[in-house]
């Protein structure tokens, strides 16, 4: 959200919503931490709904292993002040999580017995999730949608259900409200293998298949920039989320469970999925959308 001076920023903003919908707490932090943090800065109104608590996220401080594989039901709620911790940094005070507390379950990774565990998000009917979804949205009243492409960025079955959801909630509010554009997550393909080799191409790096969401240059529309303070808070999130990731001393690469290192973004991407043409160059999620009244 570059090119406005601070005061037309927030006078912009006032009439502006923007719903991101994640499956897992910590995604919204790696995925959209400075566009959140920006959008806040400019007086729009932040929705994150989150559609698991990440039950069967994999533990990486191991003064925090009891924690893993939920042991007596405590993982879940872990992460879910971790969520809120993160939410703090970015300055988001609207932070939902679908259906309530616990209504779906991680499903862990495609072909895992618990992908058919009682209340996996990935074997609800999605129907029923996006019912959830659609009363955030007519209460909400978005005019941006934030979420992962078909294949969930990666191919996480809980990443794709979110999509699905995320799609099938919009169009059932759109009777109520019809959300102005639809985004999905990505990252440059030439800009990612840059950047992975700026972290040295050694065995403990990514390689450009483990990152989710890679397209080719040309098709990204949507470019989001933050500010050194931007930067900072998306840092923080994801730090927030210390169970499952770890983020570099320098800021500028960050860890997953596999200790992968990989790009920490500064610059966020957006392909448009649906709604309002965007212009060339756009560097702001609601560039091309008309004003509110």
């Amino acid at each position: 959200m570059t090119g406005l001076s601070a005061r037309r920023r927030k006078l912009r903003g006032m009439s502006r919503s923007l719903l991101l919908v994640h499956a897992h707490p910590d995604d919204e932090s790696i995925g959209n931490g400075v566009t959140m943090a920006a959008a806040v800065a400019a007086g729009v109104r932040v929705t994150v709904v989150t559609c698991t608590l990440g039950e069967e996220g994999e533990v990486i401080p191991p003064e925090l292993a009891h924690l893993a594989a939920d042991r007596d039901n405590t993982l879940g709620p872990y992460r879910e002040r971790e969520l809120s911790a993160a939410m703090r940094a970015l300055g988001v005070r609207d932070h939902r999580l679908l259906g309530g507390a616990g209504r779906w379950r991680d499903s862990g990774m495609m072909g895992l017995a618990t992908n058919r565990a009682p209340g996996a998000f990935w074997s609800a009917a999605p129907d029923e999730p996006a019912r959830e979804l659609a009363r955030v949205i007519t209460e909400v009243r978005p005019d941006v949608l934030i979420t992962y492409d078909p294949q969930g960025g990666y191919g996480h079955p809980d990443h794709i259900q979110a999509h699905r959801v995320a799609l099938r909630g919009a169009e059932l509010a759109a009777g109520e409200h019809r959300i102005g554009r639809v985004l999905y997550n990505c990252l440059p393909e030439r800009e990612a293998a840059r950047r992975l080799a700026s972290l040295g191409g050694t065995a403990k790096t990514a390689a450009l298949a483990d990152l989710p969401g890679v397209v080719p240059e040309e098709a990204v529309a949507i470019t989001v920039t933050g500010t050194a303070d931007q930067l900072a808070a998306k840092r923080a999130a994801m730090a927030a989320h210390a169970t499952q990731i770890t983020v570099a001393a320098d800021g500028t690469s960050f860890t997953l469970s596999n200790d992968l290192a990989q790009p920490l973004w500064e610059t966020e991407h957006y392909l448009p999925a649906a709604g309002a043409p965007v212009p060339p160059g756009a560097t702001d999620v609601f560039a091309g959308l008309e004003e509110a009244p």
